[in-house]
């Protein structure tokens, strides 16, 4: 049965494709990821990883990020994780330290944690390419300072995460689309919050190897704004609403204190419109972990 379910998590993975998964970065939060196997308590983990994306106009998106987790009491911990993300397509290609995320988690009960942070931008969502303004498809950081909230409750083998994610600030991006293209205008860009919600199962396949898939809706708030040419703000018709992706983690641990994780991410349903250049069509991620 386990190999049956393996097999058709991954079949389904490579089969399906979408597009439009629109992830602020709260869903890669660690208290919000799927209900994995982890008994081995230390003070101090450290996690690198390097994923690729697959966007809208062809844009192919790389990143990796560095994180480390410090244990300050049973009951409270504390990340700190940067990313760095490279975009190109069409002759064009941008790339910087994109954001860095500061989050605490608490431990209320034995099965239930809050998270609260902010992601903090290291750019202005404003990168330009031989003097041009680029559209947020090629921006490798939204720009925003962003709080995040959220919690988790487990309940046996499965997991369950709540977050919001909401801009206190917005970019400086200056990107005006010409006729015809196939990018929003984003000019004075005015992102909305975004509400996550998480279900994850965690299946123990061996002493090594755990799968946990999961579903994740996302949904984006309210609609986004530019300002136009002449100066007027308006919305950007279609941008709120409902995206659902589909992710799987597969856990293989090396020994008490370290362990691979490769994961895998598509959308189902998504909005019509989605100006803040975070579509993903598919999303492959690999992880080691280690706790010392």
């Amino acid at each position: 049965m386990k190999k049956f379910i393996l097999g058709a998590v991954l079949i389904l993975s490579i089969s399906l494709y979408g597009q439009g998964c629109s992830d602020a970065g709260f869903c890669t939060v660690s208290n919000f990821q799927a209900n994995l196997s982890d008994t081995i308590s230390r003070n101090n983990s450290i996690r690198f990883g390097s994923n690729i994306g697959f966007a809208d106009n062809d844009v192919i998106v790389f990143g990796s990020y560095l994180q480390y987790n410090r244990m300050l009491s049973n009951s409270v911990d504390f990340d700190f994780k940067v990313n760095y993300t490279n975009q190109s397509a069409n002759g064009i290609s941008s790339s910087a330290l994109s954001d860095v995320f500061l989050t605490a988690n608490f431990k209320i009960a034995k099965t239930f944690k809050v998270t609260t942070g902010v992601k903090v931008p290291l750019t202005d969502g404003n990168l330009t390419y031989n003097g041009q303004f680029l559209p947020m498809d090629y921006q490798p950081s939204l720009g925003t300072l962003d709080l995040i909230i959220g919690a988790s409750k487990k309940i046996d083998k499965w997991n369950f995460a709540l977050a919001l994610q909401r801009p206190l600030t917005q970019n400086d991006n200056k990107f005006i689309a010409p006729n015809g293209s196939d990018f929003f205008s984003t000019n004075k860009f005015v992102r909305a919050g975004d509400l996550l919600f998480r279900t994850s199962y965690l299946f123990v396949l061996n002493e090594k190897l755990t799968l946990s898939p999961s579903v994740l809706p996302i949904y984006h708030l309210v609609e986004d704004k530019y300002t136009d040419i002449n100066g007027v703000q308006k919305n950007i018709e279609n941008s709120s609403g409902l995206t659902i992706n589909l992710n799987s983690y597969l856990n293989y641990r090396l020994n008490d204190a370290s362990g691979l994780e490769f994961s895998i991410g598509f959308p189902t349903i998504v909005r019509e419109s989605r100006p803040d250049g975070l579509t993903r069509g598919l999303v492959a991620n690999l992880e080691y972990k280690i706790k010392f």
